[in-house]
């Protein structure tokens, strides 16, 4: 039998390539990294001491990007790399991938994170394709088992989890917002810019759009989520409907809170049909069949509890409820604290005091 060298089984069986972590982020027209992205800076931290010391790069994109390196200072980050040009004041997929795609090649990253938010989401499986990589989207957890991170997924409308390994090569993660917390740090972090010349565009940004700050009812980075049920739109214990005095009654405390507005499913399906919330829409939707907010709070009134909406507040921290059935769905350890009361009444009061 021929000696074999000691070391050979050594380093037959070890794995010695270090891997690098990128942060990919957009950089946004004030100059600074949102919140989103600086969530998903403290997972990038996260992930690289639970590998055991991996190497982490930032990489920015932006009209302003090198700008926002300092706001990353005290996370970690060996250096930061940034595209900036002034084709990337507006989000559009052809100069955004463009930019992420040089950041990855000019990082040599092994794993690539960024914030799940419709800009990178957009983007990021085209990225994936180009560099030859993989992607996994909608993280809630990054950790590492033996040596190789461990992501964790939620599935059918956040009922069920799976934990997911690859080995292939640059690997993208996008970490949903609200599941770390924003990074925040001091000490001084400077940006080397990467060549970068724009693709050709046929596509103009002309202006922005959107509600005043009255209307807006979807505040995802709210402290507070506020659920009305379909009870603010029953009769009540007089025989009538008080459906105005109830629209009066919630967007007043929106508008002393500044919480996000979300609906169970019964009352959302209401709309346009006689006594609705008028500002209630599909897209205020929290259960099985809407979203899955991250709210550090939350309050229902005038709905039960029931599995298919309680599940959408999954990653809500501390859940409270009112609600007249002391044996409904809220009462059955899904919420902290339940108040067996009138909701018009109880928020009468809040509004009072507020």
């Amino acid at each position: 039998m021929p000696l074999v060298p000691w070391w050979f089984n050594f380093y037959s069986f070890e794995r010695f390539d270090m891997e690098t972590i990128l942060l990919l982020t957009a950089v946004e027209a004030d100059g600074k990294i949102n919140k989103a992205g600086l969530e998903a800076a403290t997972a990038a931290k996260n992930l690289a001491s639970a590998l055991g010391g991996a190497k982490l790069i930032a990489g920015l994109f932006g009209e302003k990007a090198s700008s926002a390196a300092g706001s990353l200072a005290g996370a970690g980050f060996e250096k930061a790399l940034a595209v900036e040009d002034s084709a990337l004041a507006q989000p559009r997929y052809a100069t955004d991938s463009a930019a992420c795609e040089a950041l990855v090649k000019a990082s040599g990253a092994s794993i690539v994170i960024a914030p799940a938010v419709s800009r990178l989401q957009r983007v990021i499986a085209g990225v994936a394709q180009r560099t030859g990589g993989k992607v996994d989207t909608h993280l809630t957890e990054l950790n590492a088992e033996g040596g190789s991170p461990l992501i964790t997924r939620w599935f059918y409308r956040q009922r069920m989890f799976a934990q997911i390994k690859r080995t292939q090569r640059p690997w993208f993660l996008t970490v949903d917002p609200g599941t770390c917390p924003a990074h925040s740090g001091s000490g001084s972090l400077s940006a080397e810019k990467i060549a970068f010349t724009p693709p050709a565009t046929q596509t103009k940004v002309t202006g922005l759009k959107s509600p005043s700050s009255g209307a807006q009812t979807i505040r995802p980075d709210a402290d507070l989520l506020f659920v009305a049920g379909a009870g603010w739109c029953k009769k009540q214990a007089d025989g009538q409907l008080h459906v105005p005095e109830a629209e009066k009654t919630i967007l007043a405390f929106l508008d002393k809170t500044k919480a996000s507005l979300g609906g169970s499913k019964s009352v959302v399906d209401q709309t346009g049909e006689g006594a609705v919330l008028s500002f209630m829409g599909h897209l205020n939707q929290i259960g099985q069949t809407g979203s899955t907010p991250r709210h550090p709070k939350g309050l229902a009134t005038c709905c039960h509890g029931e599995e298919p909406h309680v599940v959408g507040w999954r990653f809500i921290t501390e859940r409270r409820a009112v609600n007249l059935n002391a044996n409904c769905g809220w009462a059955q350890g899904k919420a902290d604290v339940l108040y067996v009361a009138d909701a018009f009444k109880v928020m009468a009061k809040v509004n009072e005091l507020l």
